[in-house]
């Protein structure tokens, strides 16, 4: 049976401020940072997943288009129209999009931040705008230092050892923050050299033409680190299509996507940094209901304590655990 936001007789006059009386029709805007992204995808199925348990919820998404000014606007129209109840955000811009979203939660709006902290630290998850009900997100710091330190134990007998960081955009300052991780890491060893930073943007297809870019004046290359996996399906391809062998090169991709799973049980890649994206819509969204209901809800939920992998999946891992699957495609 679906679960449902019924409060007790005289429920209107006693529901607690901020609340919603039982009849009420809970509508929740995602804004994804692109609806096109197949991680938004999956933190968005993981939202509907969730709603579908209530009689009484209903969710929509809209397109980021991975731009700040786009994300801005949204919020400020969807406010203005003052059709949704809450609004989770996954932002392309984490410190731009805070006054805006200040504004919806001065308007009695509730705001739930994915993946990353909205505010000028991105280390810091507890809320930092008035009225963030809850961020569901890992430091990206954190799972960026593990794969850097990943990296090290595989260069430890290279000399040198020439890293390529295939990065998102470092306009957008979290990819910043996981890129000063990645050098933070790698600078302090000797062996270890950055021969190339490329953005991919998060499209195969930018990141296959950005790493060709790279291998005409890099064809030595020892490691490939990136913070998505979508990266490395168009690093793939540019490694095979210049014939170097991908036994060779140490693949290190991030999110844990299928296709990742798949390229790692084969051998092609090497390790990818764990995320759980329709877990963290689901926790969202529950979350969000929550406090529309007046109920208390914990201001940070930590997304890497969703999912059942461990932070860095390798091959040894996906062979002791032969029926995992990832929770979302690519």
């Amino acid at each position: 049976m679906k679960k449902t936001l019924k409060l007790a007789a005289m429920a209107t006059l006693l529901t607690p401020l901020g609340a919603l009386a039982q009849d009420d029709t809970i509508n929740i805007a995602y804004l994804a940072s692109s609806s096109q992204n197949g991680f938004n995808q999956s933190i968005f199925d993981g939202i509907q997943r969730a709603a579908a348990e209530y009689d009484n919820v209903k969710v929509e998404i809209f397109d980021g288009e991975f731009s700040a000014p786009v994300q801005f606007t949204q919020v400020e129209d969807l406010v203005a129209g003052g059709r949704f109840d809450a609004m989770i955000v996954t932002p392309n811009d984490t410190v731009g999009i805070a006054t805006a979203l200040e504004d919806a939660t001065a308007a009695g709006v509730k705001v739930a931040a994915t993946l990353f902290p909205i505010g000028p630290d991105l280390g810091d998850m507890q809320p930092q705008i008035e009225g963030l009900v809850t961020t569901v997100a890992t430091a990206p710091a954190i799972g960026a230092r593990l794969q850097a330190e990943a990296v090290v134990d595989f260069c430890a007998d290279k000399d040198p050892c020439n890293v390529v960081i295939m990065i998102g955009q470092l306009v957008f300052p979290f990819d910043n923050v996981r890129y000063d991780a990645y050098r933070e890491v790698l600078d302090t060893h000797a062996n270890i050299k950055v021969v190339a930073t490329g953005e991919g943007n998060y499209s195969p297809d930018t990141s296959l033409t950005a790493m060709q870019d790279i291998l005409q004046a890099n064809p030595d290359i020892d490691v490939v680190l990136s913070n998505a996996d979508q990266h490395l399906m168009g690093v793939e391809i540019a490694l095979t299509d210049a014939g170097l062998d991908l036994d060779e090169i140490y693949l290190m991709g991030g999110g844990l996507n299928q296709i990742a799973v798949d390229a790692i049980r084969s051998g092609a890649w090497d390790a990818t940094l764990a995320a759980a994206p329709r877990s963290m819509g689901e926790a969202a969204l529950h979350a969000m209901v929550a406090a529309l209901n007046g109920e208390e809800v914990e201001p940070w939920i930590d997304e890497s304590k969703l999912g059942s992998s461990p932070a860095i999946v390798t091959t040894d891992w996906l062979v002791e655990n032969p029926d995992f699957e990832a929770e979302w495609q690519g």
